[in-house]
């Protein structure tokens, strides 16, 4: 697979989601905090975020910035996220969340940046370091 996508997505209860994305799916736990846990969902990355309500504006922290949740996206190289990244500041793009290093050192060592779509709908764009790292601990 070229590029695997990235989708995060807001649950009310996470052990529900633990249940039902690892136990009945058999999607592989990957990284996790108290509010937020990665699974491999047939070679793709989907993040459940624990909201208490679900609207178009939450957001969660994550590595010292506020992520908007939902948002989706997809995984390039270091080549792709670099000539997108310019071409959009080259367009003028407002980002939400500027092209920055996370995690930096980290197992899943990533650049990331967001943006919204003219409806608002908040898209990541992010590249690994080392792509074996995606749903690493």
């Amino acid at each position: 697979m070229k590029n695997p996508f990235h989708l995060a997505i807001p649950v009310h209860d996470l052990a529900k989601a633990i249940d039902f994305y690892e136990d009945m799916l058999g999607c592989k736990r990957g990284r996790a905090t108290d509010s937020w846990i990665d699974f491999n969902l047939f070679g793709h990355q989907l993040v459940c975020h624990f909201v208490k309500k679900i609207h178009t504006e939450n957001t969660n922290p994550v590595d010292g910035d506020d992520v908007p949740v939902p948002h989706f996206g997809v995984i390039l190289s270091f080549d792709e996220f670099d000539i997108l990244a310019e071409h959009l500041k080259n367009k003028n793009q407002s980002f939400v969340i500027e092209p920055k290093i996370r995690f930096l050192g980290q197992p899943g060592e990533q650049r990331t940046m967001f943006l919204k779509d003219p409806s608002g709908n908040a898209l990541e764009f992010k590249a690994f370091k080392n792509l074996d790292s995606l749903f690493s601990t």
